[in-house]
């Protein structure tokens, strides 16, 4: 198989900010805490950073102006969903576009919001005839299905308002289709809170019990407040640089093995496959460029913004079969850190908090240059990482 071009990129540095709950810490404050510890510990200066991309929260030209470095033109990968930066990274050095990027994501608990009609005098909205909710406002791609976030208007209109209630038909759907029980969720659960418990920036990190879990304020049916992720503030970077740097890291640097993205045919739920998800076609993206297989993997670090998000996940890689992630995870002893798939190890959104999937990312270059203390998994060679959900996925596979 010929070598991606992914496979010429390595992840030379790693760093995290303060992480916590309404912290009243700026986003240039916490960019500038994760970016000044990531090129440090990539052993590189802020003036060899020659590249900077992020999603778009503290604006590059800010990190230069404090950080340092130089805002180069790397271009987002259009199939990378959140991760459109950091595989726009693997590619700017794999071309000789750059030779040191810094790819930055910073949060904040407020985000924007999106209001009900006010009043109960107020006219209903009108209900979309099914050939206007099929062009759902966004374009129609190819076999006729909408493009990502092309069904946001026929969403809204239903009163469907957020990903927890787009999320939740899709668990739903899964429940009635392959018997996929609340324990089942509740088990993914409680394993990342008994992982967060050795990770001491998790935000929460006291023992959760599954009647804590079924007990919790429900949000959007199936999903309660346990199956939602922490918002928090903080802020993780890294820097992505030429294989050829690999030799002169101070610290073990993790290799890039392969890379997948999908355009969301079929947004939020229009897929003729529903439940399934983008993650499917992200997925197959991956496995397509590497010899490895789902059996090769040692350690899963899979977004978890709602329960159910993982379980997509871990059928979409082929850890198990189609409608099989309830009983893959049930008991936890599976996903366990000492278990045949350790998932989720620092603790996931769930429990150490919403970095909107960078966390994940941080926290397998951390195992699989074994450096993750109490959470270590004995040999981690292969991680695999995942982010986003409904029409937005992107994965990475990542070895030591």
């Amino acid at each position: 198989m010929p070598d991606a071009p992914e496979k010429q990129a390595i992840i030379s540095g790693i760093g995290i900010s303060r992480v916590g709950r309404k912290t009243d810490i700026s986003h240039l404050d916490l960019t500038t805490e994760s970016a000044t510890a990531a090129i440090a510990d990539a052993g590189l200066r802020p003036e060899d950073i020659d590249g900077i991309a992020t999603m778009g929260d503290t604006p590059p030209e800010e990190v230069e102006q404090h950080v340092g470095g130089r805002v180069g033109s790397v271009a987002m990968v259009g199939t990378g969903g959140l991760l459109a930066p950091v595989m726009g990274a693997f590619l700017a050095v794999a071309n000789g576009d750059a030779r040191h990027v810094l790819v930055y994501r910073t949060v904040k608990m407020m985000g924007g919001s999106i209001l009900p009609p006010s009043g109960g005098d107020a006219p209903a909205p009108p209900r979309p005839r099914p050939s206007a909710r099929r062009a759902g406002g966004g374009g129609e791609g190819a076999e006729g299905m909408v493009n990502v976030m092309g069904d946001m208007a026929p969403l809204l209109t239903y009163g469907a308002y957020s990903a927890a209630n787009w999320l939740a038909m899709h668990a739903q759907r899964h429940m009635y289709l392959y018997g996929t029980t609340k324990e089942q969720f509740g088990a993914l659960a409680v394993n990342s809170r008994r992982n967060a418990a050795f990770n001491e920036r998790a935000v929460y990190r006291e023992p959760m019990t599954m009647d804590d879990y079924l007990g919790a304020r429900p949000v959007s049916d199936p999903f309660g407040l346990l199956d939602c992720d922490v918002p928090i503030d903080g802020s993780i970077a890294i820097v992505v640089s030429s294989a050829q740097y690999g030799a002169d890291c101070p610290n073990p640097p993790v290799r890039v093995e392969s890379m997948g993205g999908s355009r969301g045919q079929g947004g939020w739920d229009q897929r003729p496959d529903y439940p399934k998800m983008a993650s499917i076609d992200a997925a197959a993206d991956l496995w397509s460029k590497t010899d490895l297989t789902p059996a090769d993997v040692d350690i899963a670090e899979l977004y978890d913004g709602f329960t159910f998000l993982t379980f997509a996940w871990l059928e979409a890689l082929g850890f198990c079969g189609t409608g099989e992630s309830g009983p893959f995870v049930e008991r936890g002893t599976r996903i366990a850190l000492g278990g045949d798939l350790p998932l989720n190890t620092y603790g996931g959104q769930l429990s150490a908090g919403r970095m909107h999937g960078y966390w994940v990312l941080h926290e397998a270059c951390l195992q699989l240059r074994g450096e993750a203390g109490e959470r270590q998994v004995e040999g981690a060679e292969v991680a695999a990482v995942s982010v986003g959900g409904g029409p937005i996925a992107g994965c990475l596979l990542l070895t030591r």
